[in-house]
């Protein structure tokens, strides 16, 4: 058996055109979605990625509002600039770009953003609203990776779920809404015993470690689905998920590759979260 290669970046592109679409309809009731990026630091990782969710926010039709500050900003700069994007009305949804640098308090720093303008769904608000199951915005990679699973027909319904990983941008997000789609959810972690015969039980593998190819293809269970959200740069130069990909496509029904996968979606999201929150700001929907 060889694997169904989920191609994230074809999902992400059809996510992309579906809210380009919406930011039309908006666009004729005197709408324009707006979203502010927050960049702080000169981290050359961080530039790559706000680069590229600033040109798929404009080739969308979204109003991207981009606001770079250098790493010897204060705590209390960066919490003015956060309260005065919550007051503006042509701001929809605010992304601080993370990291930023040591000295600034993340949490104390996104406290100061009104929630419904949160489309990185980080705020304690978000997060409970997530797990008591009535979500408002979903972390963007995790909630790509719904997408993902819908996309390549993948059961959820009473299927066992593994997440590898227990970050809140990452690890915890997707196991609140894998128990929400009512699958049965074990999170595994770097300290986690006997991880592969937890892998090996689970027919919904995702793998959220930061540790290249920790995920041996013999681990798959015949006929899972695995998700890998790592992505790890070999001395090399080759960029390797968390899961080796070789192996496991020959076990697995589908299977993310790295890259191409995963990546493509989480910008995708994000400008879905953009709309959203621009409708709920607006009246549109109620959350």
């Amino acid at each position: 058996m060889t694997a169904q290669i989920i191609d994230g970046k074809a999902i992400a592109q059809k996510v992309r055109q579906e809210v380009q679409q919406e930011v039309l309809a908006l666009s004729s009731q005197g709408i324009v979605p707006g979203l502010a990026v927050i960049l702080v630091g000169d981290d050359p990782a961080s530039q790559v990625y706000v680069r590229n969710k600033t040109r798929a926010g404009q080739e969308a039709g979204i109003a991207v509002f981009d606001h770079h500050l250098p790493a010897q900003t204060s705590q209390a700069e960066l919490v003015a600039l956060i309260r005065q994007l919550s007051g503006d009305p042509r701001v929809h949804g605010v992304l601080l770009q993370l990291p930023i640098p040591a000295n600034l308090p993340v949490g104390e720093i996104l406290d100061e953003l009104d929630p419904r303008k949160d489309v990185d769904g980080l705020l304690e608000a978000n997060v409970g609203r997530l797990w008591l199951g009535r979500p408002r915005f979903v972390p963007c990679t995790p909630l790509g990776v719904m997408r993902l699973l819908r996309e390549s027909e993948t059961k959820l319904v009473g299927a066992r779920a593994v997440v590898i990983g227990r970050s809140i941008l990452v690890g915890r997000p997707m196991a609140g809404l894998l128990l929400g789609a009512d699958a049965t959810v074990t999170i595994c972690h770097s300290r986690s015993a006997d991880l592969g015969d937890r892998v090996a039980e689970a027919d919904i593998v995702i793998a959220a470690l930061g540790k290249p190819e920790a995920i041996a293809g013999h681990f798959i269970k015949p006929g899972a689905t695995v998700i890998d959200v790592g992505i790890n740069r070999l001395a090399d130069g080759r960029l390797v998920g968390d899961v080796a990909f070789a192996e496991a496509k020959l076990r697995a029904r589908a299977i993310t590759p790295v890259p191409g996968g995963v990546g493509p979606m989480t910008i995708a999201m994000l400008l879905h979260n953009t709309v959203r929150a621009a409708k709920l700001q607006h009246g549109l929907i109620s959350v």
